[in-house]
């Protein structure tokens, strides 16, 4: 059965060298770290690559990040995969859980992470299941 975590996070990005890997300034690399409340409780860290255009309102990332807390008082650690792509102002993203990365009460946790950006502040719905123990 699919449920639904709700809340809010808090976001910090901070750009990191890319040492010779562009030097025409399109792609850029930052980690992330995040707290979150709500339905989900805890922290996590991670990678993104970004990559601008020539155009301003077109870019792409991908990320990844490892969450560490709670989802609905179940303890344990996960990973999401970001996919995120803008096209001359129309976004688009894809945020997953990745496979078989539950530990502790969140192994078999599978889902899909919708951010929600309003007025500067950060929220998310998590549609997520976990399968039963084998």
């Amino acid at each position: 059965m699919i449920k639904r975590a709700t809340g809010r996070f808090e976001v910090t990005l901070v750009p990191q060298e890319t040492e010779g890997f562009d030097e025409g300034g399109a792609l850029g690399r930052m980690t992330i770290v995040k707290a979150y409340t709500g339905d989900i409780i805890g922290t996590s860290k991670g990678q993104m690559l970004v990559a601008m255009a020539s155009v301003k309102t077109s870019a792409a990332y991908v990320a990844v990040e490892r969450v560490s807390g709670t989802v609905h008082g179940k303890r344990g650690t996960f990973a999401m995969h970001h996919t995120g792509v803008m096209n001359r102002g129309a976004p688009t993203l894809s945020v997953v859980v990745v496979p078989d990365s539950g530990t502790e009460e969140l192994v078999g946790l599978t889902g899909t992470l919708n951010i929600i950006i309003e007025k500067g502040v950060h929220s998310y719905e998590f549609d997520y299941e976990l399968a039963p123990p084998a």
